[in-house]
């Protein structure tokens, strides 16, 4: 009886590896089978925003009339400021051809252009006028700096700047001169 018992032990045990194993050969090769298709697609750009800058400089009534051109790819809004020396803050005027005012001065010093500049376009002209005496102005020269930053969109899609993110640069490269 005894060994009635073991034959009967070792088929039910090889019965139920048996079994075991189909049930899990089938989801192995559901798992190891199991692959998707994509069709179409959208064009991804990994470009930048990037701007120019145009100064038209007049000597006879000092000033200079300022453009800036969106030369990247994305929408963008766009600052300028103009540095000089403190002694001559004061006898600088910014103003506008025409009935335009689409550049607001901020708190900051900048100079913000209202609208969105969408790639290829300008911005209205801003003109920096100076008045000094003309000796001073020979040696005289105004820096104009100009910033871009992409447009960003709330969640119910307002639009909006960014002026404090900046670039996260957590690789440095050495490009190395041809004849070094």
């Amino acid at each position: 009886m005894n060994n009635r018992i073991n034959k009967r032990t070792i088929c039910l045990t090889a019965v139920a590896v048996f079994l075991i194993a189909g049930l899990t050969v089938g989801t192995a090769m559901a798992y190891f089978t199991t692959y998707a298709v994509a069709q179409g697609g959208y064009t991804i750009k990994l470009g930048g925003t990037e701007t120019e800058i145009e100064e038209k400089v007049e000597l006879v009534d000092p000033m200079k009339e300022i453009t800036i051109q969106n030369t990247g790819d994305y929408d963008c809004y766009v600052r300028l400021k103009a540095l000089v020396g403190d002694a001559f803050k004061e006898k600088m005027k910014y103003s506008e051809p025409g009935e335009e005012s689409k550049w607001t001065p901020g708190a900051d010093g900048y100079y913000y252009y209202s609208d969105i500049l969408k790639p290829g376009e300008s911005s209205s002209q801003l003109k920096v006028s100076f008045e000094f005496p003309k000796e001073e102005l020979a040696q005289f020269n105004v820096i104009i700096v100009q910033e871009c930053t992409p447009v960003l969109y709330e969640a119910d899609g307002t639009p909006y700047a960014d002026w404090n993110n900046t670039a996260d640069v957590s690789q440095s490269f050495f490009v190395q001169e041809e004849g070094e």
